[in-house]
């Protein structure tokens, strides 16, 4: 097993993105693809070493940009969620660009295009769901420490299954969210599940957030159970 990364320029609703192909380039035969998108800074080194991680488990993953092309911001940024701001703003270009992503995962030489599936963190676990309630022929998808508001439009028909892996403490995903996102999805007909840890907060799988006063905080247990029941969910939902 060889596993390469390969920076690909795209062009994409509102400009050029610039993502992260990570698979195993001594496969012969396509692969299951998986799009990762990314916390509230962009795509970023954290992305592309989980994105081995789920590449060595025999899958083609695409860190997907959403922000455009040199548009990445880090924690010591004054502004760094400007451009997520941008993005909640208009739900709708999100949607469109979450698309164009999944599009261009299953247009990739390494992918079966018929066998894809989605992860995300934060704000990326936001466009897992808003990907998912685009109705995108995901088979599923995984959010981790997510962000639940629904878009402000009506969603097409939910086809993914869906693994919803959440830090009970989250302040950002509270509890009346969290019921409010599982009476949606219920509502929707859609086949989902919620992993709830306790004592754990937002930022749970990010090694580098060490701010508990603020709710947010690696957790190293929270952390090893999500990749665990994201690496099950994967298999049974794309039969790998």
């Amino acid at each position: 097993m060889t596993i390469t990364r390969n920076s690909i320029v795209h062009e994409g609703p509102g400009g050029l993105f610039e993502s992260m192909v990570v698979t195993d380039s001594a496969a012969s035969a396509p692969r299951p693809g998986v799009l990762l998108f990314p916390n509230v800074l962009g795509t970023k080194e954290a992305d592309f070493a989980y994105a081995e991680k789920v590449a060595a488990l025999g899958y083609a993953v695409l860190v997907a940009d959403v922000y455009g092309q040199g548009k990445r911001t880090t924690r010591a940024d004054p502004d760094a969620a400007r451009y997520m701001a941008e993005l909640n703003a208009d739900r709708a270009l999100l949607r469109d660009r979450l698309l164009a992503s999944h599009a261009l995962l299953k247009g990739l030489d390494a992918v079966d295009g018929a066998r894809t599936a989605t992860i995300g963190f934060c704000f990326g676990g936001k466009c897992v769901l808003d990907l998912a309630r685009a109705g995108a022929d995901i088979a599923g998808g995984v959010s981790f420490h997510g962000v639940y508001d629904a878009p402000p439009f009506p969603n097409a028909a939910i086809r993914a299954k869906l693994l919803i892996c959440h830090g009970w403490d989250d302040p950002i995903a509270p509890p009346e969210a969290t019921v409010a996102l599982a009476q949606e999805l219920t509502a929707a007909g859609c086949d989902w599940q919620l992993h709830a840890y306790g004592r754990t907060g937002h930022a749970f799988t990010d090694e580098s957030v060490n701010m508990p006063d603020k709710g947010l905080a690696y957790n190293a247990d929270a952390d090893r159970r999500s990749f665990r029941a994201m690496v099950g969910f994967l298999e049974e939902a794309l039969g790998h």
